[in-house]
């Protein structure tokens, strides 16, 4: 069986994919993983589809040993990563043979990272996902000692990488008008996306606390509602005027009033938010929202585009004559400051 060893595991790994979506009417919210951006990222690099099982990592990875030749990607929060004591590129794919040992530690920049191997982790199915989905049972932690089966893998493509972008250290977040949004006094909103606020460190799969200065945000008008379904992205706003932002294994209803909903695009950066990290929201039309989401769709299904060679081939780039390749060269024998 084609596969991967765990020796060493930190506290937080588990196999995601792209989660369960069709469930919520029976109890059971999407999960998956926590970036799906960087889940179709490790799917660029490894020439596969997207819907493959990956590694989801938090805070650091672990030691793992192939029993078979592997291709694997790395994306998301940036960790250090190693083969055999050799140090490998984030964002990058890479072979790693039979019995070598893959070292990942800890997180530098962002929170959420991934492995993925080619041919996915052909972990058990249950519900039509592989995803560990904790809160409702699914799935589990991994363990030392466990060995993830690994599916065929058809490609053979590595040394790939793919550009990061600013997801992983906070930044703007565009969020539409929730359900009561309207309710909030329009100087509660205004203050609210005016607000830089911080990623609280009490945060976990299932949302993320939003600290600031100043004032909360409560609702006077809706302090205690009728509970309703809810979804990842959604901001809650809880008694004491604190919102929290929802993720991938929020639960299916609650009764604290939502300001708004994160687009479902920029939900990444919320997650990957380090603990700290500044965040500001800003609120776009539904129309306007429907339309940001429709071209950050657009733009997952082109990465395959986007991704390179970690070394290039001077025989492959087009417009090599261009490129100044001489530029600062010296000359051991003579010295422009004997000049003149």
């Amino acid at each position: 069986m084609r596969g991967l060893h765990v020796l060493q595991t930190g506290p937080g790994v588990a196999v995601q994919d792209l989660g369960r979506p069709g469930y919520l009417a029976k109890g059971l919210t999407r999960g998956g993983a926590a970036d799906l951006r960087a889940v179709h990222e490790g799917a660029a690099l490894l020439r596969q589809t997207a819907d493959h099982a990956v590694l989801e990592m938090v805070g650091t990875g672990g030691t793992f040993e192939a029993n078979e030749d592997l291709r694997i990607a790395l994306t998301g929060a940036v960790m250090t990563a190693q083969i055999d004591g050799a140090t490998l590129a984030w964002n990058a794919s890479h072979a790693l043979p039979k019995g070598s040992t893959l070292t990942i530690g800890p997180t530098r920049s962002g929170t959420y990272g991934y492995l993925h191997v080619g041919g996915g982790f052909d972990t058990d199915n249950a519900l039509n996902s592989r995803a560990a989905h904790l809160s409702c049972g699914l799935g589990a932690l991994l363990q030392k000692g466990d060995v993830l089966p690994v599916g065929q893998d058809k490609g053979t493509d590595v040394g790939m990488t793919i550009a990061t972008d600013a997801r992983l250290t906070g930044g703007t977040v565009r969020i539409v008008p929730s359900m009561q949004t309207l309710d909030f006094d329009a100087d509660v909103r205004n203050r609210f996306e005016d607000t830089t606020f911080r990623r609280d460190p009490r945060a976990n799969r299932q949302g993320v606390r939003m600290d600031s200065d100043g004032e909360g945000f409560s609702n006077p008008k809706a302090l205690s509602i009728v509970s309703e379904v809810i979804v990842p992205g959604d901001i809650q706003v809880t008694g004491d005027g604190t919102p929290f932002v929802l993720l991938a294994e929020c639960q299916t209803t609650g009764g604290y009033p939502r300001i708004g909903t994160v687009l479902p695009c920029d939900l990444p950066r919320v997650a990957q938010a380090p603990a700290g990290a500044a965040l500001r929201f800003q609120f776009v039309s539904l129309e306007d929202g429907a339309a940001i989401q429709a071209r950050a769709n657009t733009e997952l299904r082109k990465l395959s585009g986007a991704v390179t060679p970690l070394v290039r081939d001077p025989a492959d780039i087009q417009d090599l004559l261009s490129y100044q390749l001489v530029g600062g060269v010296v000359s051991a024998m003579h010295s422009p400051l004997d000049e003149g």
